[in-house]
C-alpha cells in the first residue's frame, strides 16, 4: 500500500506552535486514515522544540531551500535563532518518509516547515510569499512529491497514478 506523509496537526495532534491542531475534515484524507495510509509527523516537536513555543518565521521570507542551503535562518519574534530545530526535523521527516517508502506527503500550508506554496515573509506581521517551509523544501529535493492541504484531491489523484 502507498503510504502518505502528513503533517501530524492534520490528524488533530496538538503540536503547532500555540498548542493547537489543524485537523482535516477532508472526506479523502479521512479514508486514506482509515486505510491505515497516513504517516503522521510534526517536524518542529522532532526537531526538539516544545508545545506550545514561540513563532518562528524564515528570515527575509527566503524559503526553505535557502535555509538549507545555509542563506537564511529560521527566528522567532525575539530573534532567537531555531534554525537547528527546523533542520533536524526536516532530516527527521526524510528518513521517516523513505523508511516507509513514502512518494507522496500532505504538509499544513504557511509553516516555516511544511508550507508548500506559502511561508511567512519573516516580519511576524502576517504576511505570506510564495515559497516552501524548510521540510517541504527538502522532501522535493529529495524526491517525495508535495501538497498542502488544500490540494487533497490533487495528491489524490497522483496517488491513483502511482498505484496504478
Amino acid at each position: 500500500m502507498e503510504r502518505i506523509l502528513v503533517s501530524a496537526c492534520l490528524m488533530g495532534r496538538r503540536v503547532r506552535y500555540d498548542g493547537g491542531a489543524k485537523t482535516s475534515d477532508d472526506a479523502v484524507f479521512a479514508a486514506w486514515r482509515a486505510e491505515g495510509r497516513l504517516v503522521p509527523f510534526c517536524p518542529e516537536v522532532e526537531g526538539g522544540l516544545p508545545v506550545p513555543r514561540p513563532p518562528a518565521e524564515i528570515e527575509g521570507g527566503a524559503g526553505g531551500a535557502a535555509v538549507l542551503a545555509g542563506a537564511a535562518r529560521v527566528l522567532t519574534p525575539d530573534g532567537h535563532d531555531v534554525t537547528a530545530h527546523f533542520l533536524e526535523g526536516a532530516r527527521q521527516c526524510l528518513a521517516v518518509a523513505r523508511s516507509f517508502g513514502v512518494r507522496i506527503a500532505v504538509l499544513k500550508e504557511g509553516s516555516p516547515s511544511c508550507g508548500v506554496l506559502r511561508v511567512y515573509d519573516g516580519t511576524f506581521r502576517g504576511r505570506k510569499l510564495p515559497g516552501e517551509g524548510v521540510t517541504a523544501a527538502l522532501l522535493v529535493a529529495n524526491g517525495i512529491e508535495v501538497f498542502g492541504e488544500d490540494r487533497i484531491a490533487d495528491a489524490d489523484a497522483r496517488l491513483s497514478d502511482l498505484s496504478g
